[in-house]
């Protein structure tokens, strides 16, 4: 069983029909506790880093203890965000801090405007070897919709353009990160998403 956790920042009816298209169990654990038999853990979210705070330090060590006995996380949109040391949206938060750099908002860099939020499908360009990006072509097309993101580093293993280049997958081990939204993002989604799966086992 797979936990996707609940912290009131996302529409999780999605991603379950998504999970269950490709035939995978999941469920909302409702207190840090009852990840003990998760065998994945996904952290999904819409909207403000300011939500992550609902993950409190119970929810923190749960998560960090069950990575710890080698569990996969994967995190979805403001999920994957929420991996980082922490965003420019809410500077006072910390992230989890599994992956280095601080997100930041689209355009913040350029002198030329860009529309924000950044909405619609958008294009992939694989750039590393990752399990969770196995059999996702280059140019594949995914469903993003969001403000901030995440900088290119060693641990981004597809990239998108949106007047810049972010991060829109990434993998460090059993950790992993999609700035899209999987679960509107039809077969290529769906690919990701039992890649994912199969790193539970």
């Amino acid at each position: 069983m797979i936990a996707l956790i609940d912290y009131k920042a996302g529409n999780l009816t999605s991603v379950k029909k998504a999970f269950a298209a490709i035939g995978a169990d999941v469920f909302v654990p409702a207190v840090p506790a009852d990840l003990a038999d998760a065998g994945g853990i996904i952290v999904p979210g819409v909207g403000h880093f300011g939500a992550t705070r609902a993950l409190d330090h119970a929810w923190v060590d749960a998560i960090l203890g069950r990575l710890g006995e080698g569990r996969p996380l994967l995190g979805i949109c403001l999920g994957m965000q929420w991996l980082y040391e922490g965003s420019d949206e809410a500077p006072d938060l910390a992230g989890l801090g599994l992956l280095s750099g601080r997100c930041y908002r689209l355009g913040a860099v350029r002198e030329e405007p860009v529309k924000v939020p950044h909405v619609g499908w958008n294009s992939l360009a694989i750039n590393g070897e990752a399990s969770i990006v196995d059999g996702v072509a280059t140019g594949s097309q995914v469903y993003f919709t969001h403000s901030y993101v995440a900088p290119v580093t060693g641990d981004t293993v597809a990239v998108t353009e949106h007047g810049e280049a972010f991060a829109a997958i990434v993998q460090r081990g059993y950790v992993a990160g999609v700035q899209f939204h999987p679960e509107k993002s039809g077969d290529v989604g769906l690919r990701i998403l039992r890649n994912f799966v199969e790193l539970v086992g």
